[in-house]
């Protein structure tokens, strides 16, 4: 129980975090499909991060690091969604597919000519982080607390203020359901929407690095982030672009996605002779369930993914 109760909250601690940067980029008024792109360069960066920082390395320069690299990283790659779509008006859908197909394959290669570089024999997509990965632990009374757990219930309280409680956060809003109202009376969409889709970066590279480090000390980074920002996508909706929903929708996905971690610890669920493979696929299948049943009540941004011209009316 312990166990299953561990790996719900990482587990949503990762959809919740990458489920907020979709939530700021869309209120924007910009979809990000790229998410799994994010999470995956987010990843790589943190992960190459702990893999050149020795034992000795005191832990909160670690953490410190480590999740630096990662949201820089996360930024950093969003900017191909905000010049493509913000600056050039290119179709979002398009670009946040592009950016999860050549995430992966460029951490891949990437990481394999890091590999070779050091051993030539080595053509390994993996990252080792063993020792590293310890400075996020702490243990109370078998529960291993990781310092992920604190920073994704941070980063969610932040993000409900910032939404709902500054002026940022209204105006951010207003560019996502009305820009043109917005622009009349002296908010600049252009940057709003920037701001959106780096916040969503940011959280989304973070998620990536939370990720790969939830329960294993090594990553092979050619098989991504196995549709982890997809289903944060669902967490937004399911959650409905709201950070106080989208944390109990992430709860509730976390769960079945622990599930496949720790079932075999349950006598009744071995007993039922179910493959692994069917836990693997049950978060999947639950969203697919649920948002065949609340798509219709969905109340997305209403000028989300609609290019912002100026001139138009």
């Amino acid at each position: 129980m312990v166990l299953l109760l561990q790996y719900t909250i990482i587990f949503a601690s990762v959809l919740c975090l990458v489920a907020l940067g979709g939530c700021f980029s869309e209120h924007s008024g910009v979809i990000n499909l790229g998410l799994e792109g994010i999470m995956v360069m987010g990843a790589l960066g943190g992960a190459v991060t702990m893999k050149f920082m020795g034992p000795s390395t005191p832990a909160i320069v670690i953490i410190l690091m480590t999740t630096l690299v990662a949201v820089c990283i996360g930024m950093l790659y969003s900017v191909l969604l905000a010049v493509a779509s913000i600056n050039f008006n290119a179709d979002q859908t398009l670009i946040g597919t592009a950016m999860n197909l050549l995430a992966t394959a460029a951490a891949t290669v990437f990481v394999r000519a890091l590999n070779t570089a050091e051993n030539p024999d080595n053509v390994s997509t993996s990252i080792q982080y063993i020792q590293q990965k310890k400075a996020f632990l702490n243990y109370f009374d078998g529960f291993e607390f990781n310092w992920f757990m604190l920073m994704a219930l941070v980063c969610l309280i932040l993000s409900y203020i910032i939404l709902y409680k500054t002026r940022f956060g209204l105006r951010l809003q207003a560019c996502g359901e009305n820009p043109h109202a917005a622009d009349s009376v002296g908010i600049n969409v252009y940057k709003m929407r920037w701001a959106g889709v780096l916040i969503s970066g940011l959280l989304g590279g973070l998620g990536g690095i939370v990720y790969i480090t939830a329960g294993v000390s090594e990553w092979k980074f050619d098989i991504g982030v196995a549709g982890f920002g997809f289903l944060s996508l669902a967490v937004m909706i399911f959650g409905q672009w709201k950070p106080h929903k989208i944390a109990l929708a992430a709860l509730l996905f976390g769960f079945f996605r622990a599930l496949s971690n720790v079932y075999t610890g349950f006598d009744f669920l071995v007993n039922l002779n179910i493959p692994s493979t069917v836990y693997n696929m049950l978060p999947y299948i639950i969203s697919l369930i649920i948002l065949a049943f609340t798509s219709n009540n969905s109340k997305a941004p209403k000028a989300e993914g609609i290019p912002y011209d100026k001139g138009s009316r």
